[in-house]
């Protein structure tokens, strides 16, 4: 049973991986040059380039914005739906349905949203007396609303994870807890949140993944503009590939994605051990 898994793993993971960090320490063949060993001179490359560095930091200003800020509101979002209250069930759907958009559809809303002038969020501005911005082509807001946008896709998909780890706490202990005289806050936070730590485990790697292979809203909003000011490196690499065919290169950030995610990934699961 373990051995297809295996197979497939090796085939379409590790073995692709391995071939093409080969490849990335060889230059490309061509008619008129033979293919040549030129060992780490791509990856000197990549680090020479300042865009990677620039990518590299938006990415990780998104991730930091996005994971505690999306995992906060879909703890609060799953105790509110807990809770016997009416029309539940709505609100269930209502936190819920922007994750079963599409990316693209989700960018597309957002787009009227940040339209100058005459998107959603200038006309209440100037309901109340403020001027409107150009939030997608100033360098200062062009990354926190993509910030904002992402956050409010994200945050109904980890609320359904930590409705059900809260569905699985005993009502016993919020009994023995009023029993006691404690406070909601300390009923949470020393009796739910630490058996919610293995969900939180979970969700924190999903939404660090999330946080670095979202790239889709970039084609709608701004291509990584303005000045590469929203740029990602899963952007970065697709532009590196396919506009400025730089194969090479590409395969070299590639690799320093990947190595980077899997040493967070692992950093957290022995963090929370």
């Amino acid at each position: 049973m373990f051995a297809p898994a295996a197979i497939l793993l090796l085939a379409f993971t590790h073995y692709p991986t391995i071939t093409t960090f080969i490849h990335s320490l060889y230059t490309n063949k061509s008619f008129i040059r033979p293919r040549r060993f030129s060992g780490i001179e791509s990856y000197e490359s990549m680090f020479s380039d300042p865009v990677f560095f620039k990518v590299f930091v938006n990415n990780m200003w998104l991730a930091l914005g996005t994971i505690p800020t999306s995992i906060g509101i879909a703890i609060i979002m799953a105790l509110i739906v807990n809770k016997a209250i009416p029309g539940r069930g709505f609100l269930r759907m209502a936190y819920f349905t922007p994750t079963m958009l599409p990316m693209i559809a989700v960018a597309n809303i957002w787009l009227f949203f940040y339209a100058p002038d005459i998107g959603l969020i200038d006309k209440v501005l100037e309901i109340f007396g403020f001027e409107g911005n150009n939030w997608l082509g100033n360098p200062s807001t062009v990354l926190p609303s993509i910030i904002v946008m992402t956050v409010w896709k994200e945050a109904g998909f980890f609320m359904v994870f930590y409705l059900a780890g809260l569905q699985t706490i005993s009502p016993e202990l919020e009994e023995a807890s009023k029993l006691e005289g404690s406070s909601r806050w300390n009923y949470f936070w020393r009796i739910q949140f630490p058996l919610l730590l293995p969900t939180t485990l979970f969700v924190l790697i999903n939404a660090f993944l999330n946080s670095f292979k979202l790239v889709d809203h970039l084609f709608v909003l701004t291509k990584g503009g303005p000045d590469n000011a929203s740029n990602l490196i899963l952007y970065y690499i697709y532009e590196t590939a396919f506009s400025f065919l730089g194969h090479l290169l590409c395969i070299c950030v590639n690799h320093i994605f990947v190595g980077s995610t899997c040493i967070n990934c692992i950093s957290t699961i022995f963090l929370f051990r």
